[in-house]
């Protein structure tokens, strides 16, 4: 049975951080400073950095290890993932630093975002070649970590993580779950046996396009420390500001998720009623034929192993996902015909973003189109589609 879904509270997003400032301020000022006056030494003896508690700092040296906003920030990400958690200046080096933190013999990965497999491929040169890529479904052994992303970028299809989970921990060996595409309240991958999420902040959690992060959360205190070492000397904290851009947005985390899953959900439903529609014949004005194929976790089947992706999704489904359409030449223009949706890579924004997917990823189907879907009305965003798609096979002349 599914363990109870977590409710994401608004009041953890607005106060999970109160402990850690003082003041009269409402919100946050923007402090721009990298370093902090020392203060007046109580003994002949200097205060030594290293002896500083960094999750519960009592005051800042440097903002390479800590600094107000970011201290505050990792506060309440803590809080509403149910662990400890720690930013980075991108999703792609909290990728990095996870594989640094665990240092494996052999990566079993599957599809997912070409980001991911990159970053690692440059950690495996880092090695000298001396790490091994498996598949998610080969045979296990000691020394192997595990790198699951579900749902699926671009696809947004979801995957088993508690099988994945069991799988790798019979070896020993460790599951790093990127929960990219299911934030809170929609997944909780430690439920299922994750030991370590990764999201790329940039996302749902900066959810206005206008920051870049990388996220880890882990279970124990010990293994933050060991992290935030790791960071500082790697050089990749965030910048200040992206830190208070960050906490103003985690503010409403729990207003544009459900409501970004909600619509996104409808609206895979009824684009799967266009893919369903024959040639010859017509839905809600569009002809069939145009949109072939839509993948998303809430039209996923149960699989031969039973997983149902509803028991893991248990917050409400995921707001990106794809469409295949008939032709390479419609997915090129079909972003650029929307109203609503811009045509732009990335996802997780209060706009809704639509992108031919080959344009960021060299591998994807020609013909793919990925959609995030934001919080605009539902209604207004199937118009944009009925139109678009109407226009879709009419070519160059009405771009």
């Amino acid at each position: 049975m599914a363990p109870k879904a977590d409710k994401l509270k608004g009041t953890d997003l607005v106060h999970g951080d109160d402990d850690y400032h003082s003041g009269a301020e409402v919100s946050p000022s923007i402090s721009v400073t990298t370093t902090f006056r020392h203060p007046k030494p109580t003994s002949d003896e200097l205060e030594n950095f290293n002896e500083l508690d960094f999750w519960n700092p009592s005051r800042h040296v440097y903002s390479r290890y800590t600094q107000g906003v970011s201290t505050r920030v990792e506060k309440v990400l803590s809080k509403i993932n149910d662990g400890f958690a720690i930013t980075y200046s991108s999703g792609l080096m909290a990728c990095f630093a996870a594989m640094v933190h665990y240092q494996p013999k052999r990566v079993a990965i599957g599809d997912g975002y070409f980001g991911c497999h990159a970053a690692i491929d440059i950690y495996k040169r880092c090695r000298g070649g001396d790490m091994e890529i498996i598949g998610l479904d080969d045979e296990y052994r000691p020394g192997d970590l595990c790198w699951l992303e579900t749902p699926l970028n671009p696809t947004g299809e979801s995957r088993d993580i508690q099988y994945y989970a069991n799988k790798i921990h019979a070896v020993g060996g460790a599951l790093v779950v990127d929960s990219t595409f299911g934030p809170p309240p929609l997944q909780y991958p430690f439920k299922w046996g994750a030991d370590c999420v990764m999201h790329s902040g940039t996302k749902y959690f900066g959810g206005h396009s206008d920051l870049l992060c990388g996220v880890l959360v882990v279970k124990t205190q010990a293994q933050w420390e060991k992290l935030g070492h790791d960071r500082t000397y790697m050089g990749s904290p965030m910048g200040s500001l992206e830190s208070w851009l960050l906490l103003r947005s985690l503010r409403t985390l729990h207003l544009r998720v459900p409501r970004q899953s909600e619509t996104a959900t409808a609206l895979a439903h009824w684009l799967k009623k266009l893919a369903d529609t024959p040639v010859g014949q017509s839905y809600e004005g569009v002809s069939g034929g145009i949109v072939i194929q839509v993948t998303h976790s809430c039209l996923q089947q149960k699989d031969s192993r039973g997983f149902e992706p509803s028991k893991q999704m248990e917050g409400g489904w995921n707001a990106t996902f794809a469409i295949l359409l008939a032709k390479p030449e419609y997915s090129t223009r079909l972003p650029h015909l929307m109203k609503y949706f811009v045509p732009a890579t990335s996802l997780g924004s209060v706009e809704s973003l639509m992108e031919k997917r080959l344009g960021a990823d060299p591998s994807a189907d020609p013909r793919l189109v990925r959609i995030s879907v934001g919080v605009e009305d539902l209604e207004d965003l199937k118009a944009d589609f009925r139109r678009a798609l109407q226009e879709v096979t009419k070519g160059r002349a009405k771009l």
